[in-house]
């Protein structure tokens, strides 16, 4: 059974750990804006990429060990409802890098992930929405005031 270990500092940052099998996905648990970050190691994930010519979603899956080189991403809304955007690298055994836009992972052995809440009210802090752009055919950002 996984575990997850949630650390709140200072107030708008936060500090999550699971190890073991847990399958990483976005899960809401209150309303605001955040950047994620993290770091550690996965043996299953899916990761694609948009082509904005053809407007088409390819998503590739990876079924071995690697090492999370990096993942970052940004949480808002879009119609008021959780909407998370987060992409990610990992590396094989011989260094070999794969990425995109990240579905799911699961983790082989742990995942240290730091999330900090960039909601309005915080020091830095602002609202995002998310709105389609024709032109582009993703939900960008919509900055609210």
């Amino acid at each position: 059974m996984s575990t997850f270990t949630l650390f709140k500092q200072g107030g708008k940052h936060y500090a999550v750990q699971t190890i073991r099998k847990q399958i990483l996905r976005s899960h809401r648990q209150r309303r605001g804006n955040a950047e994620v970050k993290a770091l550690g190691a996965v043996d299953d994930f899916n990761v694609g990429l948009f082509d904005v010519e053809t407007k088409q979603y390819h998503t590739n899956r990876f079924q071995f060990p690697a090492e999370i080189v990096s993942l970052w991403g940004t949480v808002t809304t879009k119609d008021g409802k959780f909407y998370p955007h987060i992409h990610m690298s990992a590396a094989d055994v011989h260094g070999s890098v794969f990425g995109g836009h990240l579905n799911n992972a699961r983790v082989s052995a742990t995942c240290e992930m730091v999330v900090d809440d960039i909601s309005e009210g915080s020091s830095n802090g602002f609202v995002v929405e998310r709105k389609l752009n024709e032109e582009v055919g993703l939900n960008l950002f919509e900055f609210i005031n």
